[in-house]
Parts: C-alpha cells; structure tokens; sequence
C-alpha cells in the first residue's frame, strides 16, 4: 500500500461515518417530527376559551367543502358545549371566487343555528400562516387571548405552532369525521405531508401550503 492510500483510508472511513451519522439523524428528527404529527393529532383539548378558531378549507360558491364542513360541524358542536361564546372563521378566497372560506363558514354556521353576533369572519390568509395571523390580529382587538383551534387531526401540531408564534395561546381540538379521517391510506398520506409541512416552518419560518403538493391538499389546507 503507498503512503497516499494510508493516509486516505483515515479520510474516507471518516466521510463515510459522517454520512451515515448525519442520515441517522435526519431520519431521527423526521420520524419523532412524524411521530409528534401523530400524538398531537389525538389530543383533544376541550378547556373553556375566548374563542373557538376554525381554519378554513375550500369552499365553493359559498358552499364549504366537505372538509370545511366536517370543521364546522365540530366547531358548533364546541359552541353548543359552551366551550367559548364565539366562533372565528378564517381564510380567503381564490381568484374568481364569490366568497372567502371565511364567509362561506360564517353563513354555514349562522344557517344552522349559531346566532350571527357570535360568529367573527376574518376573510385574510390565502395559507395557514397568514390566516392565523389575522385571526390573532382580530382576536387582539376584541380582546381575546386564547382559543381553541379547529381543524383536521393531522394539521393540528402545525396550527398549534404556528398560533404560539404569533401570539395565540391556543390548544386544539380535532374534528374526526371528513374525507381526510376515512381511510388509512389518507391519513398516512396527510402525517406525512404534515411531517414535511411542519419541519420545513421550523426550519424556515414560512408557510409550506400550496408548495409541491398536490392541489386538492392545498385546496383543504
């Protein structure tokens, strides 16, 4: 062997330990990222708060999708409970859209029995980022300072985050109907684009909805 190839080996044999250190531990931070997804995706935290904050999905000529819809249900039901006295719809529109998701959920609520002075429709935030910024903003005013978000399982661990971020304190509560809780097969798929999802805000501060995903998981952010 030449003294080249001796002195290489040290080398080589280190790059290779780095590398496989350095897979180790990203497949350690995405699995516990996943895992946690999963956890928190079964809490459900019903604590009395100012408000119950619903995260808007896609809605279609003022009618909410059937996700929306599942959200809806479950934040009424909260009302009913007399988890908070107010309901706060979020979310934008599209381009070419009637209403916003926002107002789309408000008149779903208000048409099935949740007085109208109890809804609050924030109709900003084309992403779940920007729609809890609003909402923050719009619970700040009113002063409230707490809430119970709404949205699917899957997505809660992320909207939690977020909502500390920008100044919520806010606890979830999952609704567990809707097409994204039905099979196996979609709900494998939601935890890993959650998974995605969240490490990419932790590691960037931004919002990963609509970026490299298919359209109807951006529709049903």
């Amino acid at each position: 062997m030449s003294p080249v190839e001796s002195r290489s080996r040290p080398v080589r044999r280190f790059v290779r330990r780095l590398v496989v250190g350095v897979l180790l531990v990203g497949a350690l931070v995405v699995g516990g990222t996943g895992f946690r997804v999963w956890q928190v995706a079964r809490d459900d935290d019903r604590s009395p708060a100012d408000v119950v904050l619903v995260l808007g999905a896609a809605q279609y000529g003022g009618t909410p999708s059937k996700v929306l819809e599942a959200r809806l249900e479950h934040a009424k039901d909260l009302y009913d409970e007399g988890v908070a006295k107010h309901i706060l719809t979020t979310g934008g529109s599209r381009p070419g859209d009637e209403y916003t998701e926002a107002e789309a959920s408000a008149i779903w609520l208000e048409d099935h029995g949740v007085p109208e002075d109890a809804v609050v429709d924030v109709p900003q935030g084309s992403d779940t980022l920007g729609s809890l910024r609003a909402a923050a903003e719009a619970a700040a005013d009113r002063g409230w300072h707490t809430a119970v978000i709404v949205s699917d399982p899957w997505h809660t661990l992320r909207a939690r985050t977020m909502a500390s971020d920008v100044g919520l304190d806010a606890w979830t509560s999952p609704t567990h109907s809707g097409p994204i809780v039905q099979t196996r097969q979609t709900q494998i798929r939601y935890i890993l684009y959650e998974t995605a999802a969240l490490l990419y805000y932790r590691t960037t501060k931004a919002s990963a909805d609509g970026i490299g995903i298919t359209e109807d998981v951006a529709a049903d952010k």
